[in-house]
């Protein structure tokens, strides 16, 4: 059996307004892994952050962390996790020394500088250790949360949308951090808009849609049992049009000039039917003269799961 760190059981969150947030939602979150939720706006990600780490209280339900009830033992709970959230919400008049300083004070661990500037080092915040953090640009206060958020030093790290804003080479840094904590053994679970991410970073994914957790899926086989392939022929002589009796019928379309035919299949059907396409195709007389396959993108798979599940299709 996988050694869980967090387990959440039967989590539901109505707010007094009467609107349902997270509804029986099952979860459990293995130690070290790199795991992403995936979700539109409003679909419940950060109010299940909330409750994990103990700002947003359930309305029924249970969450232990690394064995610990978040709610009976929430001190031991919550000084497991460092929460990095979405906000940029930082003490503006303080240098970086002082806040990441003061925030591993307040869960009562004594000073240790040597570790405040191993954190600082590693987010390229240690020539900037003196600077008020009213001074510096969005990215570099987004790497101060996480400074902040890995000060006491934390076994889990959650991660709200942790590049919003953010321009793409402090990205890339960004992701090299949160690799070299995975090593370390910390756990990570985030959000993220920028679904690319998801699928070059993470191990687990999991999709939120309405408040339930509609998906858990190891990103490999979520992309192997719900990718689609598409084979794109480029074509001798363009088509007006499909011929009638083609082989592939409603997976064949044709590109609107007319010089591109593109069949999607499915990567778990025992027979992709290509090779009868290609036949198909020569007893109709069309040539091509070179072809291409693409997998479809974590992207396209995710918008697929929430469109199946605002339709009532996939539950």
């Amino acid at each position: 059996m996988q050694d869980i760190i967090i387990a959440i059981s039967g989590l539901s969150k109505t707010y007094a307004t009467g609107f349902t947030a997270l509804k029986n939602v099952n979860l459990g979150i293995r130690r070290g892994e790199i795991f992403a939720l995936l979700g539109p706006n409003g679909a419940g990600k950060t109010t299940l952050i909330g409750v994990v780490c103990g700002t947003v209280n359930p309305s029924s339900g249970t969450v232990t962390v690394g064995g610990h009830d978040n709610v009976t033992d929430f001190r031991a709970a919550r000084e497991m996790i460092g929460l990095v959230p979405q906000e940029l919400t930082t003490d503006a008049f303080e240098s970086v020394w002082a806040t990441v300083c003061f925030s591993r004070g307040l869960f009562g661990k004594p000073k240790n500088p040597a570790y405040i500037e191993k954190i600082l080092r590693s987010l390229s915040l240690w020539e900037k250790r003196n600077d008020k953090i009213m001074t510096l640009s969005g990215g570099m206060k987004r790497r101060v949360l996480i400074a902040k958020a890995l000060s006491h030093e934390p076994q889990i790290l959650f991660l709200d949308e942790p590049t919003a804003g953010v321009d793409v080479e402090l990205r890339k840094g960004m992701w090299q951090v949160v690799r070299a904590l995975r090593a370390s053994g910390v756990t990570i679970i985030l959000t993220t808009h920028y679904i690319e991410e998801a699928e070059d970073m993470a191990d687990r994914i999991g999709v939120i849609s309405n408040g339930e957790i509609i998906l858990v899926e190891e990103k490999k086989e979520l992309m192997h049992k719900l990718g689609k392939k598409q084979l794109t022929l480029q074509l001798q002589e363009k088509l007006a049009a499909l011929p009638a009796g083609l082989f592939g019928g409603a997976q064949l379309s044709l590109s609107p000039d007319g010089d591109e035919l593109t069949y999607t299949y499915d990567t778990q059907a025992d027979r992709t039917g290509i090779t009868r396409l290609l036949a198909s195709l020569t007893e109709a007389g069309i040539r091509f003269k070179d072809l291409s396959t693409k997998q479809s993108s974590l992207e396209e798979i995710f918008v697929g799961l929430v469109h199946q599940d605002r339709n009532g299709a996939a539950k």
